[in-house]
């Protein structure tokens, strides 16, 4: 396969009056992991040239199974999170905050602390 899962279709719409077909999640070695430029969140627009407006989930899968080797995708970037399926994550990968949410605020903290202790200490 292509190494990549998708969502949507006309029949199982991902986001809501929207049946775009959508990269749900990226398989770990496999071709679209290997190649790096696809991303978990794009709406694919195209496959070999051929729209993928209006298909049904079902449908857009068979094109995807029988694209061939050589596959041109025509792509639009996720611009912005989005909730559900396309941040959750199976394979064993944490999808939490990110660690500087916590390092950041933690630092600023701690170097106010030391900046008021040596304010504090000075006085004395």
């Amino acid at each position: 396969g292509l190494g990549f899962n998708i969502v949507g279709g006309t029949d199982q719409q991902y986001i809501s009056n929207d049946s775009s077909i959508y990269v749900s999640r990226i398989k770990k070695d496999g071709a679209a992991y290997l190649d790096g430029r696809l991303q978990e969140g794009d709406k694919i627009l195209a496959v070999n040239g051929r729209d993928l407006k209006d298909l049904r989930h079902k449908d857009a899968v068979e094109l995807f199974r029988n694209a061939g080797y050589d596959v041109s995708l025509k792509i639009q970037r996720r611009l912005q999170t989005q909730n559900g399926p396309v941040g959750h994550r199976d394979d064993g990968e944490s999808g939490g905050l990110p660690l500087a949410a916590f390092l950041v605020p933690g630092l600023a903290l701690a170097a106010a602390a030391v900046w008021i202790l040596l304010r504090y200490r000075q006085r004395m």
